[in-house]
């Protein structure tokens, strides 16, 4: 089944090893890697297992320094001695050993196991054993470490794949039958349990439920839905049964698109991640060839060489060089930054988007369903005195029942239950204008105002002084007055704005709406720049103008129509809950619980993300750099080189999985 194949197809991602510290070109998280060297090691067996080996070389380790320094024992000499470090190294060195074998066979000779297999055994070759054992021993605690990192790095973007059950409850007769969630068909009817999973999207035929979306959305707080409205696949019923009608087919849910969406998240890489894929590829060639060089050339310029002394000065070399605290750290910091995102409901799709949101200039969105519910409420009933308001209302909402149209759900919504006695003559729906039609003999008209003007019926209201969209009314030929609809505004809109300002984001408002409700909305956020009665080719205009002026540009819409403008902007967010299919897909990063204030949100962890992976840059450039100058001179030995390579590296990891841990 396909959900079953996405979880095991996700589990078994790997970490390339190869990219650790090798030239290899693949350093993604993904299947088809160079090496079948886990790091995940923490998803299988204890952590007691994973470190076994360390522990056993560690305590043979420790027992052969104190025979050799603090307890001398007369037999631990010669072949004894070598013995004893011999064994030591094969529980940590066997494994490396094997992975050095299989690079080489696969055609990638400068890998880092390649790398810490000439050093140790070159460390043996001049007597150092406690020192060759100690080099195999801290690297492969560091790649414990590293296995540690990738796993919990990895935690919060697997958590999604548990989030929808395999098998639903399908009432058929009034009788609950438990199927395949693949093979429910779009109509059935799931019986959900109280905390049930919901398998698949579905319209509430509930009156009311309650659902907790964490998983989805990382919103803490229960969302109650009322009858009609559209639950997701993954969300979790609160305490009550639900009844829920599928709408979409088990592979086209959003679940399965977020699925999708993380699965691809790291085939696309940032340009740091690009750069040390190929500084890698070149660098750990010429550190090679820069050891044997330092082996071997000074008996050319040196009276006394010692060819041990220098081949001991070459493997100090050759462990401080290798780049793994940058190949491993890197990726790890971006895959973090994409699991903090999905943490808190806001899905990248590849860690690029994660460096380019980190520099946006501009901010542009739209306006409904993007910084208002999307969802038109009546605002004010304006309701002349020589007619009865409820009957009108009363006729008004039989005469809207016949469209489809939001403002129509706005007034049932407002006025209720549809009376069934009035009944209706030569309904026509005036396109651009509203409609008509007979009742009791006597015409009907809601509309616009332009509606009044094709009939010639006279009104005493200024259309232009009304701020909200206006529903006009006229019975029997005469003004009876209007209705005012409203989308509201979201919660936490103006907390965005104000968050994007002191990011020093420029914010923008476009939107398809008559121009004095962008300019109101606008007004009250605190928007200047604001345009409205745009079409979908005029947003690409501003859009392109903004452009023009060499500044990055985000938008963020949630129609069909924003697809074409966020597809040309520099990154484009969706809006996941209330955005269409074609915006999500078209959109480089998808807020799932529609919160305007997950923008800046992540804005900041793009920031965060590329400052985390700027300074395990920095720490690894400049340590490797000192420390390599210190081996090449004598001055350091294989102890510094062991905190060189996997002490920095350590330190990088534990850098990069604090994006994790963050507050955003």
């Amino acid at each position: 089944m396909e959900h079953q194949h996405i979880k095991e197809k996700v589990i078994k991602k790997k970490v390339n090893q190869s990219g650790c510290c090798s030239a290899h070109e693949d350093h993604s998280y993904s299947e088809n890697d160079g090496h079948d060297h886990d790091h995940d090691h923490g998803a299988e067996g204890s952590l007691f297992q994973m470190f076994l080996p360390a522990i056993i070389s560690f305590a043979l380790l420790l027992i052969g320094i104190g025979f050799d320094n603090y307890f001398p024992q007369t037999w631990f000499s010669g072949y004894v001695r070598i013995a004893w470090y011999v064994i030591a190294y094969l529980p940590v060195g066997i494994p490396v050993l094997k992975e050095a074998y299989e690079s080489i066979i696969k055609g990638d000779v400068f890998s880092e196991f390649f790398l810490m297999c000439i050093a140790t055994i070159g460390a043996f070759a001049i007597g150092e054993y406690p020192e060759g054992v100690a080099v195999m021993l801290f690297y492969t605690i560091g790649e414990n470490f590293q296995g540690l990192a990738v796993s919990r790095a990895k935690s919060n973007i697997k958590s999604l794949l548990d989030q929808r059950p395999d098998e639903v409850n399908i009432l058929e007769n009034n009788v609950a039958t438990k199927i395949k969630a693949v093979d429910a068909k779009i109509g059935s009817i799931i019986q959900l349990k109280a905390g049930e999973k919901l398998g698949l999207d579905g319209e509430l035929l509930s009156d009311t439920a309650s659902f907790n979306t964490a998983a989805l959305t990382g919103e803490s707080k229960p969302d109650t839905k009322v009858k009609g409205e559209t639950v997701l696949a993954g969300m979790i019923n609160g305490n009550t049964i639900a009844q829920v009608k599928v709408t979409t087919a088990y592979n086209d849910s959003k679940l399965s698109k977020i699925l999708e969406m993380v699965q691809n998240a790291t085939t696309k890489k940032a340009p740091a991640e690009l750069f040390i894929r190929k500084f890698a590829k070149i660098y750990t060639p010429i550190v090679v060839y820069l050891a044997i060089a330092i082996c071997l050339l000074p008996m050319l310029f040196v009276d006394n060489y010692v060819f041990s002394d220098w081949l001991y000065r070459a493997l100090v070399f050759l462990v401080i060089s290798c780049p793994c605290a940058l190949v491993i750290s890197i990726p790890l910091g971006y895959f973090g930054g994409i699991g903090a995102a999905s943490k808190n409901g806001i899905l990248f799709k590849g860690s690029n988007f994660l460096d380019s949101i980190s520099t946006i200039q501009n901010v542009v969105m739209d306006k409904t369903g993007t910084m208002t519910e999307g969802v038109f409420k009546v605002q004010e009933v304006i309701i002349g005195d020589n007619f009865d308001k409820d009957e009108i209302l009363k006729l008004v909402n039989v005469l809207e029942s016949q469209s489809t149209h939001p403002v129509a759900t706005a007034i049932h919504n407002h006025v209720g239950k549809i009376d069934a006695s009035v009944k209706l003559k030569n309904v026509e729906e005036i396109s651009g204008h509203g409609l008509k039609a007979e009742i009791n003999e006597k015409e009907l008209h809601v509309g616009n105002f332009k509606l009044m003007d094709k009939f010639n019926i006279a009104y005493n209201v200024d259309p232009n002084a009304v701020v909200y969209t206006t529903i006009a009314i006229a019975y029997d030929k005469k003004f009876a007055g209007y209705l005012t609809i409203a989308d509201e505004i979201k919660a936490d809109a103006q907390e965005t704005v104000n968050k994007l300002k002191a990011l020093g984001v420029k914010v923008t408002m476009l939107s398809g709406d008559k121009t004095n409700v962008v300019q109101f909305v606008a007004n009250k956020l605190g928007i200047s720049n604001a345009f409205g009665d745009l079409l979908p080719e005029d947003k690409v205009n501003k859009l392109n103008e903004i452009k023009a002026k060499n500044e990055t540009v985000a938008f963020v819409g949630d129609g069909v129509n924003d697809a074409p403008v966020i597809a040309l902007s520099t990154v484009g967010i969706a809006m996941g809950g209330l955005g269409s299919d074609a915006t999500i897909e078209t959109a480089d990063i998808v807020i799932q619980d529609d919160k305007p204030s997950k923008i800046p949100m992540a804005i900041n962890i793009g920031k965060q993300t590329k400052k985390i992976v700027w300074q395990n840059i920095t720490l690894a450039f400049v340590v490797k750099a000192f420390v390599l100058i210190l081996g090449a001179g004598g001055l350091a030995t294989m102890w510094e080189a062991v905190f060189a390579d996997v002490g920095v590296a350590l330190l990088a990891i534990l850098n990069a999985v604090r994006i994790q841990k963050m507050k955003f």
